[in-house]
């Protein structure tokens, strides 16, 4: 049924798109540009420890309204980076959808630019990046994946950000699948912080400092926050904010944890 749904619920969302004025440009992923746009610290010069977390408008419609993210990592004396994320199609050939590979962390998502949405570094980052490591084999949704609600690529991105509250990680209105909690109902908010009710990331509230206030219908957001107002199709409006470069102590594991799900 939910499968049904969608193939009313894509167009009608890619209507209210194109009614809000948005443009997209449609180009074949095989030739679209994945050059970085230079957000990111070159690993020969950066030496310390650092955590980025992005994302890019998603390939074909699904750009329309989402967006896919990612978290990069790059240990003390590191010479390269480290990617976490989510792809689906990998399910035609894999047992998991997640992907640890080495590629650059700001590179263009199939043409679409990505925006920062947490960065940390230095002090404590590296005992962070292995909390990280641990967070994404333990992705309890790895032989799943469903663009709407969820899982997808923006479920495992929060399910790290919740396991790591440390990156205060505020993901915007288009990052559909962050609300999803499985069977749960109750859970801390995606960036780890606060509160959150979600039947199935369908319906649900979310309330925290790092977030604001959030309500969440049939996967699209609507609050306001400090990083400003959030929108569906437009993701945030206002200036963002990313957290400072600096990492306080990691929290005891039980506490991570239970932050988890």
């Amino acid at each position: 049924m939910r499968r049904a749904f969608s193939y009313i619920l894509y167009p009608f969302m890619a209507l209210l798109f194109a009614a809000a004025g948005a443009t997209v440009i449609a180009q074949d992923w095989r030739s679209a540009s994945r050059e970085p746009v230079g957000l990111a610290p070159d690993p020969a010069a950066v030496k310390e420890a650092v955590v980025q977390v992005y994302g890019a408008r998603a390939v074909g419609m699904k750009g329309l309204f989402g967006v896919h993210t990612w978290v990069a990592v790059k240990p003390t004396d590191a010479t390269s980076w480290t990617i976490y994320e989510v792809i689906g199609w990998r399910l035609r050939w894999s047992e998991s959808v997640v992907v640890v590979r080495t590629r650059e962390p700001d590179g263009r998502w199939f043409g679409a630019p990505p925006e920062l949405y947490a960065d940390k570094r230095g002090k404590g980052v590296d005992g962070l990046i292995k909390r990280i490591d641990e967070a994404a084999h333990a992705y309890p949704y790895a032989r799943e994946y469903s663009v709407w609600p969820g899982p997808n690529s923006n479920t495992f991105t929060a399910w790290i950000a919740r396991a790591v509250p440390e990156l205060q990680v505020d993901l915007p209105a288009t990052a559909i699948g962050k609300d999803y909690l499985g069977g749960s109902v109750f859970g801390s908010a995606p960036s780890g912080s606060g509160y959150q009710v979600s039947l199935g990331g369908l319906l649900g509230v979310t309330a925290s400092g790092v977030e604001g206030l959030e309500l969440n219908v049939l996967g699209l957001n609507v609050g306001v926050g400090p990083g400003g107002l959030k929108l569906p199709f437009v993701g945030r409006i206002g200036p963002g904010v990313v957290p400072a470069a600096a990492a306080q102590p990691a929290p005891p594991a039980a506490a991570s944890a239970a932050s988890a799900d």
